[in-house]
């Protein structure tokens, strides 16, 4: 879970920063202003901010899109902390023309006025994964081109555990038949560390009954419904601390971000929570493998993962938006760009089109997608940001043996507390 947990502690300290200065209101809450220039008359140069894995496959495809229209286009590589970085650049007018990055940055980015909507045609739309879409859409409108979708799923090595686990009880009793065997020393490699991970302990939260926030009539998250410390939060940790280390010792602390995945690649734990980009780990050791979705608590609701995107956005203050916008709409949603961006780093398409160009050559990704075909869509609302740390803190004391009622009550209260 490297890149979903810098992606989170970006957002959680930014959005936190900036909730406490500026109205509230920006020209980001408004349609962009449609530009009469052409792209080539617009003329300059346009950056654009990527990650390092992305920037050496935008290259080429950029350099093509610079000689069609007329201009310099340049792919600048921003090796960590890229949505703060984002921001402040933005501020001080300094910032890039488009920007790639997660779709739960979003509540922050048009709070902070740093991107503008982006101009789909309704065909254009459709072209792509239905989740996708609705995930960079935020107060109704299109703020961002997807290009990937990811979640979480159940890997476990096949010569330790033929079976797929129908519960994560049958899960448990596995893992523990394997430990008395000698054949593990751990039951499950779900990563939680000190400070707990949100994102990954999202499936069994969900199938014990809790919810983060409600939603909206029109089907938007509502920060007002706050689920963290209701009654349904409880039980769903109470399920949670009894696979802790008081209880089951299928959830330890000692699984954390940086071993969890390492742990399963060394054929200490037969079951890995996590998404694509464990992958190459698990074939570099050789792991024979297999993928399905996370197992929820007998009787419980169906576990359910976040499921994030990954997107293009035009930046509100970049110095040539009318050619940013035919870059974003008119460039990315080409599926020889998302198969390239697939190829740097194998996360399922969000365009349909390269979705099933690439998924004959790779038989995970449709498991991937079949593991969140019924997920969450990561919350965008700034609100998300008082969640990360209380709720991360809150899980990792619980499974350590804290009371649940007590610590998720708390946490609630605490998370209630930066909302406002």
């Amino acid at each position: 879970m490297r890149i979903r947990t810098t992606g989170v502690v970006a957002v959680l300290g930014l959005a936190l920063a900036a909730s406490g200065c500026g109205n509230g209101s920006s020209s980001s809450d408004k349609p962009a202003a449609q530009n009469s220039a052409t792209p080539a008359a617009a003329g300059g140069k346009l950056v654009i901010w990527a990650d390092d894995k992305r920037t050496a496959a935008l290259k080429p495809f950029a350099e093509e899109f610079g000689k069609e229209n007329g201009v310099k286009v340049e792919v600048q590589a921003v090796s960590k902390d890229l949505q703060t970085n984002f921001v402040t650049a933005s501020q001080q007018g300094s910032g890039p023309d488009v920007v790639v990055g997660a779709h739960d940055w979003i509540g922050n980015l048009v709070q902070n006025g740093a991107i503008d909507p982006v101009q789909l045609a309704a065909e254009q739309k459709s072209g792509f994964n239905e989740t996708a879409i609705k995930a960079v859409t935020f107060n109704g409108q299109l703020y961002g081109v997807p290009y990937a979708t990811e979640n979480v799923a159940l890997i476990r090595n096949t010569e330790l555990a033929p079976q797929a686990p129908k519960t994560i009880e049958e899960l448990v009793a596995t893992g523990k038949q394997l430990k008395a065997q000698k054949k593990a020393s751990e039951i499950l490699c779900l990563q939680s560390g000190q400070n707990g991970d949100a994102y990954h302990i999202y499936p069994l939260y969900t199938s014990g009954g809790g919810y983060l926030f409600g939603t909206s009539a029109n089907g938007d998250y509502d920060p007002k419904d706050l689920g963290v410390g209701k009654p349904e939060s409880i039980a769903a940790f109470q399920k949670i601390a009894k696979l802790g280390e008081k209880g089951e010792g299928a959830l330890k602390r000692s699984i954390t971000p940086e071993n969890s995945i390492s742990t399963f690649t060394s054929k200490k734990c037969a079951f890995l929570v996590s998404g694509p980009w464990a992958i190459a780990d698990a074939k570099k050791a050789n792991i024979s493998y297999d993928i399905s979705p996370v197992p929820g608590f007998a009787g419980g609701k169906e576990a359910q993962p976040f499921v994030g995107v990954q997107a293009f956005y035009v930046a509100a203050k970049g110095k040539n938006k009318a050619l940013a916008q035919e870059f974003v709409s008119n460039y990315v949603t080409k599926p020889e760009l998302a198969v390239a961006l697939y190829k740097a780093e194998p996360r399922p398409p969000a365009l349909t089109a390269a979705f099933d160009q690439v998924k004959g050559e790779d038989a995970d990704l449709a498991k991937f997608a079949e593991a969140g075909k019924n997920g969450q869509v990561l919350p965008a609302i700034p609100a998300m940001a008082a969640i990360w740390d209380p709720f991360g803190k809150a899980e990792a004391a619980v499974i350590g043996g804290a009371d649940p009622a007590k610590t998720v009550t708390s946490a609630g209260k605490a998370i209630q507390g930066q909302i406002k």
